[in-house]
């Protein structure tokens, strides 16, 4: 579809069924901030991918949720860890976030992650938020999990400006 295509209101009656490259373009109308999820594997190899479909779930107790794709080369680490963390991306880590979204690659090779103190989970330093979580729960959903993660650490000490994904590329707030 090109960026002009206009996206019908569904007839009068029944539900119908949409196709997923129409709710693709639909969805790129909402900005979503991205973020890189960081485990380690069963093996102990750092693992990770980019995710925009993040988000709060519950205050009390804090809980985060991440959108993992069942195609994700990092589906078995995420869903077999104990323990990730979620790395908000500032508007300076665009090539953070192109690294990890490539296959077949190193992805953490020549970028700044370190080693969450008392832990073997790598974190991006310099990442306008991180948030570690022990997973408690993962549901199946569609082509989809949705990973549940209860909060156990935080850094928030970022000021740049948001990364975001619109419209099938990057952006930031204005």
């Amino acid at each position: 579809m090109s960026a002009r295509t206009k996206i019908a209101l569904s007839p009068p009656g029944p539900p119908v069924a949409v196709d997923g490259e129409t709710f693709r373009e639909a969805m790129s109308h909402l900005a979503a901030p991205l973020t890189v999820v960081t485990t380690r594997d069963g093996q102990g190899r750092r693992r990770g991918f980019t995710a925009s479909s993040v988000t709060s779930v519950s205050l009390d107790p804090p809980l985060v949720l991440v959108g993992l794709s069942n195609g994700s080369s990092c589906r078995e680490a995420l869903l077999g860890a104990g323990e990730f963390i979620v790395n908000v991306l500032g508007e300076q880590h665009r090539g953070v976030a192109t690294a990890f979204a490539e296959h077949g690659a190193d992805r953490f090779q020549g970028l700044a992650f370190d080693t969450w103190p008392g832990t073997e989970l790598p974190y991006l330093t310099g990442a306008n938020a991180a948030f570690r979580c022990t997973r408690i729960r993962h549901v199946p959903v569609g082509d989809h999990h949705l990973v549940i993660g209860k909060l156990t650490g935080l850094v928030a000490e970022g000021t740049d400006k948001p990364l975001l994904w619109y419209r099938r590329g990057f952006s930031t707030a204005s």
